[in-house]
């Protein structure tokens, strides 16, 4: 019974402010709040803002971007980590993937700010900071991730069938995509959306390496929410939790019908 409220409690906590977020969006007032009645006007308000569609469409480009970057350089990554065995410098190699993924983000944007800077001293590029280097940070972490996640799913997949192909005079490109490429799509999938999910989401390091007109949607949302949290911003959060809330039936429904094909 203790776990049980406890649960209840928990679930509580966690999903309570989003339904008042939501709730509160339709709100008619201009005070968050306090209710002044049902109104949808803020979400018209909304997409009449070109500085948010402005920032959600750069959000999108730089995610989309970076996240396939990271799944080419990850999944080459888990490649050599996997298929390779022990070779020199293995461990600093691996050290340098998953370096990202326990480095603060501050201590990430700042290293790479730095970087940038003393690449345009020394070469030229990048001429200031934009969309190229939030790509760049973005692919930089996504890459730990993809690696990962690819990389599990290398060492559980059987090799006889890429031994098979390759007995059969299969060279090792053809062997990758025949074979070992169909095989781990779904952990590329999962790995790409991940990614993407991440670049989306990242304030931190994109604060550090963006430049003016550069503006992520995170960045925007945090700038208006200094100012004190405005209806507009409750009617986009509520559009975004319909988004995910809809990614994850769908998902739902795709894994129930998978199952029940299988059963």
């Amino acid at each position: 019974m203790f776990f049980r409220i406890l649960s209840v409690f928990g679930f509580f906590f966690l999903y309570a402010p989003i339904a008042a977020l939501v709730f509160y969006s339709f709100n008619a007032s201009k005070l968050v709040t306090v209710w002044g009645g049902f109104s949808t006007k803020w979400y018209g308000e909304l997409f009449g803002d070109p500085q948010i569609l402005g920032a959600a469409w750069i959000s999108l480009k730089i995610a989309f971007i970076s996240a396939s970057i990271s799944v080419v350089l990850g999944t080459l990554a888990a490649l050599i980590m996997v298929r390779f065995g022990r070779f020199k410098g293995r461990t600093l190699f691996s050290g340098m993937i998953t370096a990202p993924l326990v480095m603060p983000e501050v201590i990430t944007g700042l290293s790479l700010l730095m970087l940038f800077i003393s690449l345009q001293g020394l070469i030229g590029w990048p001429v200031g900071r934009g969309l190229s280097t939030i790509v760049i940070a973005h692919s930089t972490f996504g890459l730990a991730f993809v690696a990962v996640i690819v990389q599990s799913r290398l060492v559980d997949m059987d090799k006889d069938i890429e031994e098979a192909a390759s007995d059969l005079g299969a060279r090792p490109v053809r062997v990758f995509f025949d074979i070992t490429l169909p095989m781990i799509l779904p952990a590329l999938v999962s790995a790409w959306l991940l990614a993407f999910t991440l670049s989306l989401d990242d304030l931190v390091i994109a604060s550090f390496v963006a430049g003016p007109g550069a503006s992520t949607l995170p960045m925007v949302i945090f700038s208006k929410v200094r100012l004190g949290v405005s209806p507009d911003i409750n009617a986009l959060a509520t559009i975004m939790i319909g988004i995910v809330g809809l990614g994850i039936f769908c998902a739902t429904l795709v894994m129930l019908r998978k199952s029940s094909r299988e059963g």
